[in-house]
């Protein structure tokens, strides 16, 4: 880890059984890894059990952190974080349950940060994109304007549900130009939050 480096949290946004995201998830992960500038972390919602957002309290709101462990560990892991990818999957023209949860229990550790995605789906999660395009912004996050959009999933893996050699291949470069928005904005908006501009 370097301190000029901008730390970068790959949230994977689907915990279901056979999901796509665990190949879509380290595909960008391994690629930001390589991005100079970047430490970068692979946050996977099956490791944070948090309940559904029940809090008479809205997170904007509190003065103290939520008793639950799953949540002071995931609110902290966000804290950590100058910038973020959303690996998430499309669910019936939208995005999954459990990240909009995720969101909902975390305010100001998301204020003020760069966000891009990954999505996948019919038409490469798009809708679900447009969607989480919104919430980030009711977060006071940036949404990039790049993204990578897998288009049918199903088609690039095998029957055993691996990939297909060079599966992705055709989506690095919109990785790449993903990649240079959010190391730009993850720059300007850290330079804002220490007060440097």
């Amino acid at each position: 880890m370097t301190m000029d480096n901008l730390t970068i949290k790959i949230i994977l946004g689907s915990t279901r059984q056979g999901r796509f995201g665990d190949k879509a998830a380290h595909w960008i992960f391994e690629l930001a890894e390589k991005k100079e500038g970047l430490d970068v972390e692979l946050l996977d919602l099956r490791d944070y059990d948090m309940p559904f957002f029940n809090e008479p309290m809205s997170p904007a709101m509190i003065q103290t952190p939520y008793a639950n462990e799953a949540v002071a560990r995931w609110t902290k892991k966000i804290a950590e974080a100058d910038g973020f990818i959303f690996a998430t999957a499309e669910y019936s023209h939208g995005y999954p349950a459990v990240l909009k949860n995720a969101l909902d229990w975390v305010y100001r550790e998301w204020n003020n940060k760069p966000v891009g995605f990954v999505a996948w789906g019919g038409v490469g999660g798009a809708r679900s994109v447009e969607q989480l395009r919104e919430v980030a912004v009711e977060l006071q996050m940036a949404p990039i304007r790049n993204a990578v959009h897998i288009m049918a999933p199903w088609m690039i893996v095998d029957e055993k549900g691996a990939l297909k050699p060079g599966a992705l291949d055709s989506y690095e470069a919109a990785a790449e130009g993903m990649l240079a928005q959010l190391l730009w904005w993850g720059k300007a908006l850290k330079a804002g939050r220490e007060g440097n501009i």
